[in-house]
């Protein structure tokens, strides 16, 4: 069953009383059948002057919220679908990484506590690169896991699990394939996450974002550490006061077929974009067999250090220098995956993504540089957009 998830924001229906048609009633309904976002609204449009017609007549005479009424005492069978929140049906692209079955736990396991509401994933497709390793090794016991453990559908290719979802997250541990796997996504006007990295450049990146705007289509990608426990408010909220330098730290082995920091240490410098944003403009990095170091200085002054480990105790973490207050975050044993399905369910719900496009695009000409920087015995390196 095909459906509208229909937003009670009344700063998008506060002006639909002027000339809300049976036209309009029409064509909204036309389209929900027919492969619409889950997330595009009908066309209500603002007419100029007088919109009076027979087909009009019976609705203009309301005040904003009466054609609320009138709209689902019209059709009771939207108002389940607004009110009641039925999950949103999930399919997942890319069956090659732990992310795969730890999410569909969360969401489709209720007694977890993990679990988070709003979604469910139903169809999966496998996907796998032969020649990634982590991948190659792992997305026939994750497949497997998937259909026996948890009876998701497993298909043969993306058009077919298109077909049978609200929205997707593609979870492809292999960022070279996520521009190829998304693009029939968008096309479809599927809102989708992706999983990181986003893709294994920025020029890629950039590629997708611009798919996105074509289509008309929401899309976002990011780290489950970015919203890490007590740091991302602390960073969203200002608790701090304006933060004033950020080192943040993650795990950062390396895979030969994406530039050294994409495929781990992306963690890590997720933490570091979300506390300072973009802006960064020149940045040095000092590489050696146990560790990466790489030094950003942002437009303003502020410096940032992200710190990317490979021997002796990992974990992710972030110190924070305010204005007010310093602090400290880290994973250790807290939840990995859960607030960032809270993001993706809101972000599926409302078509607005928590983190901006110009953080992703600076995160990954940071990690490119790193590169150009580690290839010259560490010289500084000039940022461009």
């Amino acid at each position: 069953m095909h459906f509208f998830f229909i937003s009670l924001n009344f700063k998008v229906l506060k002006g639909w009383h002027r000339c809300f048609t049976i036209s309009d009633l029409k064509n909204f309904l036309a389209g929900r059948g027919q492969g619409t976002s889950a997330l595009q609204p009908p066309d209500l449009h603002e007419h100029s002057g007088d919109c009076r017609s027979p087909e009009t007549e019976v609705l203009m005479k309301f005040q904003p919220v009466k054609p609320l009424i009138l709209l689902f005492s019209m059709l009771p069978g939207l108002l389940p679908m607004s009110l009641n929140a039925q999950p949103v049906r999930i399919g997942l692209i890319g069956l090659d990484t732990s992310h795969a079955p730890a999410f569909t736990r969360s969401l489709n396991d209720s007694a977890s506590a993990e679990y988070v509401p709003g979604g469910r994933v139903v169809c999966a497709f496998p996907g796998g690169s032969p020649d990634v390793e982590a991948s190659r090794t792992r997305v026939e016991g994750y497949t497997r896991e998937l259909k026996e453990k948890w009876n998701i559908e497993i298909v043969g290719d993306i058009s077919t699990l298109i077909s049978k979802v609200d929205a997707v997250i593609l979870t492809s541990v292999d960022g070279r394939v996520h521009l190829q796997q998304v693009r029939p996504v968008l096309q479809a006007h599927k809102p989708v996450f992706i999983d990181k990295p986003m893709a294994a450049n920025v020029k890629e990146v950039k590629e997708i974002f611009r798919l996105a705007d074509q289509y008309q289509t929401p899309c976002f990608s990011a780290s489950s550490l970015r919203f890490l426990d007590g740091f991302y408010q602390a960073v969203q909220n200002k608790t701090l006061g304006a933060i004033l330098g950020c080192e943040a730290f993650s795990p950062a082995s390396y895979e030969p077929h994406h530039p050294d920091l994409v495929w781990y240490g992306i963690h890590g410098i997720e933490m570091l974009f979300t506390a300072l944003g973009p802006g960064c403009v020149k940045i040095q990095r000092i590489q050696q067999a146990d560790a990466d170091v790489v030094i950003g200085v942002w437009q303003d002054g502020r410096v940032g250090v992200f710190r990317g480990l490979r021997s002796g105790a990992k974990d992710y973490g972030v110190a924070l220098y305010g204005e007010k207050s310093i602090a400290h975050f880290e994973l250790g044993k807290g939840s990995v995956y859960k607030n960032l399905l809270i993001q993706i369910i809101e972000f599926f719900r409302t078509g607005r993504s928590p983190v901006p496009r110009e953080e992703t695009i600076a995160m990954f000409t940071f990690m490119e540089a790193a590169d150009k920087s580690k290839k010259q015995s560490g010289k500084w390196i000039t940022l461009r957009p």
